[in-house]
């Protein structure tokens, strides 16, 4: 049987792995997208342990409000990429100060 703990590692890990990714890519875009996405991720994972393990599903609730902003998060930095890659041909974060509107 798995219990809480088991899931409260996964998540941990996956938010460590995403902390990683964060510091140590910051020219890449796409890349930053992913590591924010596999953090909230890892967030909803611990909503979904916490939930089951006290029987109370507001927890798995509020999974589906983070999953809907999480899923307009990265359709308005895909937005941004497509837009800063069209106007400079690049896709580094720190071509963004570039970009006018």
């Amino acid at each position: 049987m798995i219990s809480l703990s088991h899931y409260l590692v996964l998540a941990a890990i996956l938010f460590a792995i995403s902390v990683v990714g964060i510091f140590l890519n910051r020219k890449n875009l796409i890349v930053l997208l992913m590591a924010i996405e596999l953090m909230l991720l890892a967030v909803n994972l611990n909503f979904v342990a916490f939930s089951h393990y006290l029987n109370d599903l507001s927890g798995q609730l509020f999974v589906f409000f983070i999953l809907v902003v999480a899923a307009a998060e990265s359709a308005i930095g895909l937005a941004i990429l497509v837009v800063m890659f069209r106007n400079l041909s690049s896709i580094h974060v720190d071509d963004l100060d570039n970009l006018k509107g």
